[in-house]
């Protein structure tokens, strides 16, 4: 195992702590106390994925997330928050995060949704083109955004696997439990309901009236197909 996990978090006996973790799973470990740090290392070293707290000096982590993301760095974000911070964790997750957890949290858990982001990173998907037209819109797997009507709309690196994982599947029907296992690639997080709100912003974003949808559609009682013409 030779993937490197950043960690930039301000709680130093944490950061300790998930560090000797870390490095008993066979990860390189890199780490930062400071916000402003923590971002110039994630663009000069290029981790496989980062473990980011949301508050934290010089910079938070919503706006490292948000840099992260307008540079294009599409690697997994994995977001540390304290509890009761659920309009942080939405920001989060709308500024380009791909999870997160509330601490404090298990170390077991930790390592699995560790191991399922990187997992899904390697996963093969060379039968899906970079781009791909879909009449008025244009999907940008490369950059992870979309294209539509001349304006640029970005992705969540989370909406790009989703979108991946449903067009693999020409147009067959890919239930909820299809997408819990082999987009996020564990059972306790997240629920239904989180795929269902994936799939209602992914709609805003390519589909021309999202109340009435022509590439993703719901089968009821079933989950989602995707239709390309």
């Amino acid at each position: 195992m030779n993937e490197k996990i950043l960690i930039i978090e301000d709680e130093e006996d944490l950061v300790k702590g998930l560090k000797i973790n870390l490095l008993d799973e066979g990860y390189k470990v890199d780490y930062s106390l400071d916000g402003k740090e923590g971002l110039s290392k994630a663009l000069s070293e290029k981790p496989d994925l980062i473990l980011l707290d949301i508050m934290l000096p010089g910079m938070n982590g919503l706006e490292i997330c948000k840099e992260l993301r307008r540079k294009n760095m599409d690697i997994p974000i994995l977001m540390l928050t304290a509890k009761g911070e659920e309009i942080d964790k939405v920001i989060g997750l709308e500024m380009g995060a791909d999870d997160y957890i509330s601490k404090p949290f298990s170390i077991r858990e930790l390592l699995a949704r560790i191991k399922a982001h990187l997992r899904r990173e390697k996963r093969d998907q060379k039968d899906i083109p970079e781009k791909i037209e879909l009449g008025h819109v244009v999907l940008d797997f490369s950059h992870l955004k979309i294209i539509k009507k001349n304006k640029e709309v970005y992705l969540t690196f989370m909406e790009a696997e989703i979108l991946k994982y449903l067009i693999s599947k020409k147009g067959k029907i890919v239930t909820r439990n299809n997408l819990l296992d082999n987009v996020w690639g564990y059972e306790r997080f997240p629920t239904t309901r989180t795929i269902d709100n994936h799939i209602l912003k992914l709609r805003k974003k390519i589909e021309e009236d999202p109340n009435h949808p022509k590439h993703i559609l719901t089968v009821y009682g079933g989950g989602y197909r995707f239709i390309r013409d």
